[in-house]
C-alpha cells in the first residue's frame, strides 16, 4: 500500500538523505535546523564543523572509503567557502551532495546582509548546479542531483534551497515522503559494458605488444577493480604501475608492480612507462601530473584508455584506442579475450630490475637514524605499522610525493588523497573514519597542510573520531624552496620568510584539546609513538621533527630530442 503521508519539507529532507544511505552530514551552523531534529531521529550524525571547506573535505574523504555520495551544508554566507572545498571532489571523481542556503528572492538585488550571487562559484566544481526556489522543485532536484553524482564520471552536485538556512522550504507542507532510487544511492551507479570491437582492437593490440604497461589510476578504486586488475596482470603478465590516485590499487609488494607514475613519482615507473611500447590506461585520465606533462609516454605512443567517461579516450594521446567502459568489466572482458605473450620474460625483468634500483637507491634514507629525521624514514616506520585493513590519507605537495615513492601499500590497504587541494588530508581523514568506523584510519600530512584545518582535532574529539594524524614537521614550507631561492639568486634579503613558520608543538594542541599527543625527535620513536597513537582511542597527532632541507625524490623525464 503506497504511503499516503504528507509530511514538511524539513522531513522530507531528512527523509531523503536517510533513504539514499547517508549516514553523516557535514555542516556549519545555521542551516536545516529543522531538519536536523529530523536527522536525530532517523540515526544521521550531524557532524559541525569549524569551517565550510573542511565540512566539503571530510565529506569527500566519506564518499570515497564508503562507496556513497557524501554530503555537506551551509547557509548563505558559508557556501562560497562550501564551494572553494568541492574543488577537490570535482578534481577527483568524487560524487558529494552540497546543500546551501540562499534568501528569498525578494531580497535579491537589494543589498541584503552577507549575501552574494554564489550560483556561479559552484558551476566549475560540480556536474548539476540548481536553484530551489519553490517547494514542489525540491523532489525532482534533489533526485536528479544524486543520479548525476553517481553516474558517469562521479562528481559533486549542489543543490540550493530558498532561505538563508533554508527555512522556507523546511516549514512547506504537503510533500509525500521521498521516492528512493536505490541504484543511485552507491556508485558507480551503472557499469557501461565495453564495445566487442573496441576489446578487438585492444586484444590485437596486446598480441602485438613486446613491452606492455597498465597504468591503473583512481577509477580502478572508484569501480571496485582491484581483483580484475590483479587478475589480467597475473595472467597476460604485463607490469603495473599507478597514478598516485591509483596507489593503492595494485599491490607493491607484487613482482609486477611499477610503482607511482608521473610527476610526484618513482622514477622507475616513469622509465618503465617510457620504454613500453604500449601503455594501457584503466581509469585515469592522462594529464600533466600522470604523465608528467606528456613526457611519459610521449605523444605519439601506442595506448589504450578505458574510462568511464567517453570524453576522456584519446584527449591526450591521438591515436588512442579508446574503450568506453567501466574499469572493472572491461579488465574482465580484456583477460577472457587476450592470450598470454610467450616473450615478455625479458620485459618483465626489465621493469624489475629499475624497481630494485629505485628502492636500492633509497634504502639508505628509509633506514638512516640521521638527525633531524629524515622523511623517508617515516614512510619505512609507516609502511611496517600500517595494518592490513588501514586506510591511509595523504596530503598533495611533498607529502603526496613521500608517500608516493616512498611506502609500499599491501592488499587490502586503501589510499586516498588530496586531489590538488593542500589541508584536505586531515578533514579528509575524518571523513573517512565516519565511513568506516572499524577501520584504521592514518592521515599523512606536514606542518603546512595541517595548520589551514588543525581545529577540527576539536572537531574529531566532540564526535569520537579517532584517527591518527602524522604530520612531518619541518616547519615550514619545503616543496618551493629551490625555486624561492633561484628566484633571489645572488641578490640579498629574507628568502626564508616565503617559506618558514613559527614553532608550534601541534603534540601539544592535540593533548590540549583532549587527544593523544606525541612529538617525535628521534627515528627510534617513531614506531612506538605509532603504535600508542593508533591504541589510544582519541583523536592523535603524531608530530616528527623533521630535516628542513630534504628533497623529496625529483620526476624523471626522457632527454630532449635534439
Amino acid at each position: 500500500m503506497p504511503d499516503e503521508r504528507r509530511i514538511t519539507g524539513a522531513r522530507f529532507i531528512a527523509e531523503f538523505l536517510h533513504a539514499y544511505g547517508v549516514t553523516h552530514l557535514f555542516y556549519v551552523d545555521a542551516i536545516l535546523r529543522k531538519a536536523m531534529v529530523d536527522m536525530e531521529e532517523l540515526g544521521i550524525r550531524r557532524v559541525v564543523t569549524h569551517s565550510e571547506k573542511a565540512a566539503a573535505y571530510m565529506a569527500d574523504g566519506y564518499a570515497r572509503v564508503s562507496g556513497r555520495p557524501g554530503a555537506c551544508a551551509a547557509q548563505s554566507v558559508g557556501a562560497a567557502n562550501l564551494a572553494a572545498g568541492l574543488q577537490d571532489a570535482w578534481l577527483a571523481g568524487v560524487p558529494v551532495l552540497a546543500l546551501t542556503g540562499k534568501k528569498p528572492p525578494l531580497f535579491l538585488h537589494r543589498n541584503a546582509y552577507q549575501e552574494i550571487d554564489h550560483w556561479p562559484m559552484f558551476q566549475p566544481v560540480t556536474k548539476y548546479n540548481v536553484d530551489v526556489s519553490a517547494p514542489e522543485q525540491l523532489p525532482f532536484y534533489l533526485r536528479q542531483a544524486m543520479r548525476v553524482a553517481t553516474t558517469g564520471r562521479p562528481g559533486p552536485v549542489h543543490v540550493d534551497l530558498v532561505g538563508r538556512e533554508a527555512r522556507e522550504l523546511e516549514l512547506a507542507t504537503g510533500f509525500a515522503p521521498p521516492e528512493v532510487e536505490a541504484t543511485y544511492a552507491r556508485y558507480p551507479a551503472h557499469r557501461p559494458q565495453p564495445d566487442p570491437a573496441s576489446i578487438e582492437l585492444a586484444v590485437q593490440a596486446l598480441g602485438r605488444a613486446e613491452r606492455p604497461i597498465l597504468v591503473a589510476g583512481g577509477g580502478v578504486r572508484t569501480s571496485g577493480a582491484h581483483d580484475a586488475l590483479k587478475a589480467m596482470a597475473e595472467g597476460l603478465q604485463i607490469p603495473v604501475a599507478t597514478s598516485v590516485n591509483g596507489k593503492g590499487t595494485f599491490d607493491e609488494g607484487h613482482p609486477l608492480s611499477a610503482g607511482v607514475v608521473g610527476s610526484y613519482s618513482a622514477w622507475c615507473a616513469n622509465q618503465a612507462v617510457h620504454e613500453a611500447d604500449l601503455v594501457i590506461y584503466i581509469g585515469s585520465g592522462t594529464g600533466d601530473q600522470t604523465t608528467h606533462n606528456w613526457q611519459v609516454p610521449r605523444i605519439g605512443a601506442r595506448v589504450i584508455q578505458v574510462d568511464i567517461a567517453a570524453d576522456e579516450l584519446g584527449r591526450s594521446y591521438p591515436g588512442t584506442i579508446g574503450i568506453h567502459a567501466d574499469a572493472r568489466s572491461a579488465l574482465e572482458q580484456l583477460l577472457a579475450a587476450g592470450r598470454r605473450h610467450a616473450s615478455r620474460d625479458a620485459w618483465l625483468a626489465r621493469v624489475r630490475a629499475l624497481r630494485q634500483a629505485f628502492d636500492e637507491e633509497h634504502r639508505a634514507r628509509r633506514e638512516s637514524d640521521d638527525l633531524p629525521i629524515r622523511p623517508e624514514r617515516i614512510c619505512r616506520e609507516l609502511t611496517a605499522a600500517l595494518p592490513d585493513d588501514a586506510i591511509l590519507v595523504s596530503d598533495t605537495g611533498y607529502t603526496a610525493i613521500w608517500a608516493a615513492t616512498m611506502i609500499q601499500l599491501r592488499a587490502p590497504q586503501t589510499f586516498i588523497r588530496a586531489a590538488g587541494s593542500l589541508g584536505w588530508g586531515f578533514p579528509a581523514s575524518l571523513g573517512a573514519k565516519c565511513a568506516a568506523p572499524g577501520r584504521p584510519v592514518i592521515c599523512l600530512t606536514g606542518d603546512g597542510g595541517f595548520w589551514y584545518h588543525f581545529a577540527e582535532l576539536e572537531t574529531a574529539r566532540r564526535h569520537g573520531i579517532a584517527t591518527v594524524t602524522v604530520v612531518n614537521n619541518n616547519n615550514g614550507f619545503s616543496q618551493g624552496i629551490p625555486d624561492v631561492h633561484r628566484m633571489y639568486g645572488d641578490r640579498p634579503g629574507n628568502p626564508g620568510e616565503l617559506y618558514r613558520f613559527s614553532d608550534v608543538s601541534f603534540a601539544q594542541v592535540a593533548r590540549d584539546m583532549g587527544g593523544f599527543g606525541v612529538r617525535v625527535t628521534t627515528p627510534g620513536e617513531i614506531a612506538p609513538a605509532l603504535q600508542q597513537a593508533m591504541a589510544a582511542g582519541v583523536p592523535a597527532v603524531v608530530e616528527v621533527m623533521t630535516d628542513f632541507s630534504a628533497r623529496a625524490p625529483d620526476p624523471w623525464a626522457p632527454p630532449r630530442e635534439g
